[in-house]
């Protein structure tokens, strides 16, 4: 499946920070939604946020799509409300371990550089 790069900006709301997506997974990725809790469905991913790896989860919220981000990746990036983000995104499969949920997510790590070639 293809993996998607966007800029975006960090959300602050009444429940984790977010960033919106801007496309719907389902219809980008042709994947059904994951049930995440109780009357909860959204897309686990992974990827990257300004460089920093990543696995959470992608929810419907008022009529759009947003990439829910942990305080412990937004306290890793640095980052607060308002800041514009890369983000870098693919959905995670289910073969590579237990999806992502809000309480679970893991940990960010930096990534190492890739040594850029002359062109």
């Amino acid at each position: 499946m293809k993996t998607e790069r966007f800029k975006a900006i960090l959300l602050e709301g009444d429940k984790d920070p977010a960033v919106e997506v801007p496309f719907d997974p389902a219809t980008r990725w042709t994947i059904p939604t994951t049930r995440l809790g109780p009357g909860r469905h959204g897309h686990p991913v992974q990827g990257r946020l300004n460089r920093l790896a990543f696995e959470s989860v992608v929810v419907p919220r008022g009529g759009g799509f947003f990439l829910l981000i942990s305080e412990e990746l937004k306290a890793a990036a640095n980052l607060a409300p308002g800041d514009a983000v890369q983000v870098v995104l693919h959905p995670l499969s289910a073969a590579a371990g237990s999806l992502p949920s809000p309480a679970t997510r893991k940990s960010p790590r930096r990534s190492a550089r890739r040594p850029t070639s002359a062109s």
